[in-house]
């Protein structure tokens, strides 16, 4: 995709209490506007939770901020000078959706720390050395398959019926786009992703309980496009529904 030097692009990082949005301009790199919006995190004790559809409403004010700071600032450009726009996430959350791409209950975050006994058990099963051989990491609670085996144990009904397993980068990114898409920069903090053969290894698949056909595919980190926002997300942003959308990446 050639992108003009003029044009602008949003970049997008969705961490764990806030989201914020710049716009950059593609010839220079220098950052145009920016915007920045909340949500929270609930539990207690070890529970650390968030609801998904509040990352899409910060993402969707944190963007409007950014694109009003720009029309305000002088020679400001608009909406129709973005040409593309990409999300970064916080890693490791487990966002699991029904078939309709809704959430089925609030994302399980990284600093959930409930699935300690289950990131345990994941070592007992394959070992350490056979972890790090295989996903290049070593289960601990943070990590997306334990808080899977967690699910599973723990709300089976939900497991059970879920259509699709992402992570918060991935949720967003299917929610500008309509495409279940992630990279392998944010799926190598799941363990069920080989960084190794870079792709989905069936055996820690199967040792995290956890289906193929669940996931997103994988697409390369950084720009690659995967697919343009749809005419819902688009008419959200106030932004061309042609829009590219970029696979981003997790933030950690």
């Amino acid at each position: 995709m050639s992108v003009s030097s003029s044009a602008a692009v949003i970049g997008v990082d969705s961490s764990t209490q806030s989201t914020k949005a710049v716009v950059v301009e593609v010839g220079s790199g220098r950052v145009l506007a920016s915007g920045r919006a909340a949500h929270t995190v609930t539990g207690s004790g070890g529970a650390r939770e968030s609801d998904p559809e509040q990352w899409w409403r910060a993402l969707v004010g944190a963007v409007g901020d950014a694109l009003e700071q720009w029309r305000r600032t002088a020679g400001g450009g608009g909406a129709a000078g973005v040409a593309g726009i990409a999300v970064a996430g916080q890693q490791h959350g487990l966002v699991v959706l029904d078939g309709a791409g809704r959430p089925l209950r609030p994302a399980l975050l990284w600093n959930d720390t409930r699935s300690a006994p289950q990131a345990a058990a994941l070592t007992r099963e394959l070992g350490m050395d056979g972890w790090l051989a295989r996903a290049g990491s070593a289960p601990v609670a943070s990590m997306t398959a334990a808080k899977w085996r967690w699910l599973v144990e723990h709300e089976p009904r939900v497991a059970g019926a879920a259509a699709g397993v992402r992570l918060p980068h991935d949720y967003l990114t299917e929610r500008l786009s309509g495409t279940a898409a992630t990279d392998p920069g944010d799926a190598s903090g799941t363990l069920w992703y080989s960084t190794a053969d870079h792709g989905y290894d069936p055996r820690l698949l199967e040792v995290a309980g956890v289906e193929r056909g669940l996931l997103p595919e994988v697409a390369p980190s950084g720009g690659a496009w995967v697919g343009s926002l749809t005419s819902a997300a688009a008419a959200e942003l106030g932004l061309p529904a042609g829009v590219a959308v970029a696979a981003g990446t997790g933030d950690n």
